[in-house]
């Protein structure tokens, strides 16, 4: 499904990813996520409890098989993904938080994540051969958190040179998709063209329904409308390239691509939906502001 080269790519293109994230943080910015730690922690319960719940569920429902029922709870496991960031970006939502979200459900997952898969694949009956052992995951994570340690480290030492690599870093979240897009849909038209319709209905609706019950905990948690936009685009969008590398890393042949398939479509189709939601939040963003500037003129009318 995806080529020695194609992989090999992804894997680069990954560590870049996360050199440009880290790139993107100070150490300053942990200390005061850790001083008013409210959204983050309202993120890392949307992250960690509804998704992988979801994926499960939406696994079950569906009557998925073992193999495209373990890419499902993978997808739902894994952290967010940059390509969160800049969607917030132009949703006009809180991009600090959607960073450091980013950043802290990535460290999270090295635990998280196999602890969560394991659990929800054992639940979900796919298990021996179609298992995704725990240090795998484990390990991929922890070599992702590299890069980003050492984007950060850029950016305290020279904030120039870091600002460039969090660009590029950025810009490569979405090219990567795009690069998925462009190699892998010619080739595999055919095996789209004969997909089952459930497994549509499963990678568009991890992210949607996704969003939406991320950005309605939110608010029940207390959440002002701005900060619980960016929660539900950080949670919604989960980190598909680094899914396809875990898959790439833990399977080989048949059962490779069977697998594959999950991660695959949901990093086509999330930049599709979450285009839509963007715009639909950046028209509600526009609109509260112009409210603000309303009762602003309002109040200096009335004094």
């Amino acid at each position: 499904m995806l080529t020695d080269l194609e992989t090999k790519l992804l894997g680069v293109m990954m560590m870049v990813i996360m050199l440009g994230m880290g790139a993107s943080l100070t150490f300053r910015d942990f200390l005061i996520a850790f001083r008013k730690p409210k959204g983050v922690l309202v993120g890392l319960l949307c992250q960690f409890g509804i998704m992988p719940l979801l994926g499960y569920v939406l696994a079950s429902a569906l009557g998925l098989p073992p193999a495209l029922a373990i890419g499902l709870i993978l997808m739902s496991c894994m952290p967010g993904g940059t390509t969160s960031n800049i969607f917030t970006y132009f949703a006009k939502g809180d991009l600090a938080l959607s960073i450091i979200m980013t950043s802290v459900s990535t460290v999270c997952a090295v635990v998280m994540t196999p602890l969560l898969l394991g659990l929800f694949s054992s639940m979900a009956g796919a298990q021996g051969d179609f298992s995704v052992p725990a240090a795998n995951v484990a390990q991929v994570l922890v070599v992702m958190i590299v890069p980003t340690f050492i984007g950060m480290v850029l950016r305290k030492a020279n904030p120039n040179v870091g600002a460039t690599v969090e660009l590029i870093g950025s810009l490569l979240g979405v090219a990567v998709i795009i690069f998925l897009m462009a190699s892998w849909v010619p080739r595999n038209y055919l095996l789209l063209l004969s997909t089952h319709w459930s497994v549509f209905f499963a990678v568009i609706g991890l992210g949607v329904i996704g969003m939406f019950l991320g950005f309605w905990l939110s608010r029940a948690l207390r959440q002002d409308p701005n900060r619980s936009r960016t929660i539900s685009l950080e949670i919604g969008i989960q980190n598909g390239p680094l899914a396809v590398l875990i898959v790439t890393l833990t399977f080989s042949g048949t059962l490779q691509q069977q697998v594959l398939l999950i991660p695959v479509l949901y990093s086509l189709f999330i930049v599709m939906t979450a285009s839509l939601v963007t715009v639909f939040f950046r028209r509600k963003s526009e609109l509260e502001a112009f409210a603000r500037d309303r009762a602003k003129e309002g109040s200096v009318l009335a004094a």
